[in-house]
């Protein structure tokens, strides 16, 4: 993949990429997970969104051993009606299958919850990945548009998406540049950095080579004991796009740190930092976090999706507020 630099838009948000991935600590585990969206026909063709997650869990003596993986593979049809053609997963959900016709957006996770709810209830790790469906499907039309199939956007005072979130508030960048030229302004990226090391070469499950308009979103979780009782939590997010001269940037990009006490499952302390962000109004959406602070993470899901709404808040944010849920699960699988 190239890195020359490119044009940034004036307007941009923050621009600080993780430059790796921290070491893995001790007696910790370490779930990561990613779905990748790849167009084998073309900017306008079909959309392949393939799944993969781990769960490493580090002893004491500093060795990993893998205590899971899950993995799926959708075929969207984007500019059709963006609904799931095919599916399948490993491990294997009953039932699975209910989801082709659905659509790769809104209502894909009520129709989920139907089919899976035992996932759902053990915060599986095929769970986190099929949860992120919408989100990347969603993102992976930023290939689009940054491929140069630009859309006209309908030039009105009130756009559908208006004010759901910081970055789309009605007197925000991309409302000020839809309502003065028609088009929904691309944002721009920097370099992406690499997430895994070489250093550490588990420290990641698999990451194939993405191929030119690519897209893949990843996620990283760290839970780790403290001496004082409760769990640290470490948790990354990024969201890279592949140009189609091969040159790889971040487009989102946010770490939320937390401490929680094991089994109430309450936040006792939350920081988001915004680390790459499309737009000047963007990074203010990270004081949202500290909402949770006194909440349990068990019902972390439900209360985001049902409360943080707005222009305080970031929709990209709240996915990485709801997957704290899974430190419900993979902290039983912590070493004593």
């Amino acid at each position: 993949m190239t890195t020359h630099p490119i044009a940034l838009h004036p307007r941009r948000g923050t621009h600080d990429p993780l430059p790796t991935s921290p070491p893995r600590v001790p007696g910790s585990v370490r779930r990561t997970a990613s779905v990748e969206a790849v167009r084998p026909d073309g900017l306008r063709g079909r959309v392949i969104l393939t799944g993969r997650g781990r769960d490493l869990v580090t002893g004491a003596d500093g060795v990993g051993r893998v205590a899971g993986s899950a993995g799926f593979t959708m075929e969207v049809g984007y500019l059709t009606s963006r609904t799931v053609d095919t599916i399948t997963s490993d491990p294997e959900i009953p039932g699975l299958d209910g989801l082709r016709g659905a659509v790769a957006g809104p209502g894909f996770r009520a129709r989920l919850n139907e089919i899976a709810p035992a996932e759902r209830d053990a915060r599986s790790l095929l769970y986190l990945l099929l949860d992120d469906v919408p989100g990347a499907a969603l993102v992976s039309g930023y290939a689009i548009i940054a491929g140069g199939e630009r859309v006209k956007a309908q030039r009105v005072a009130r756009h559908p998406a208006a004010d759901q979130c910081a970055g789309w508030a009605s007197d925000a960048t991309i409302m000020l540049e839809i309502n003065s030229g028609g088009n929904t302004p691309v944002p721009t990226g920097p370099v992406s950095p690499p997430l895994s090391d070489d250093a550490d070469p588990i420290a990641w499950h698999e990451l194939p080579d993405l191929p030119p308009h690519g897209m893949r979103r990843h996620r990283r979780l760290d839970v780790a004991p403290s001496s004082d009782g409760l769990l640290t939590v470490d948790q990354h997010f990024r969201d890279m796009h592949v140009s189609g001269e091969g040159r790889a940037t971040v487009l989102h990009e946010y770490e939320v740190h937390a401490r929680v006490e094991p089994g109430t499952w309450r936040v006792v302390d939350i920081e988001a930092v915004p680390r790459v962000l499309p737009w000047v109004e963007c990074p203010a959406a990270v004081a949202s976090a500290r909402r949770l602070i006194g909440r349990s993470l068990a019902d972390v899901r439900t209360e985001v999706r049902e409360e943080f709404r707005g222009t305080s808040t970031c929709t990209h944010l709240n996915d990485q507020l709801r997957s704290l849920a899974d430190v419900v699960s993979i902290a039983d699988l912590m070493p004593t």
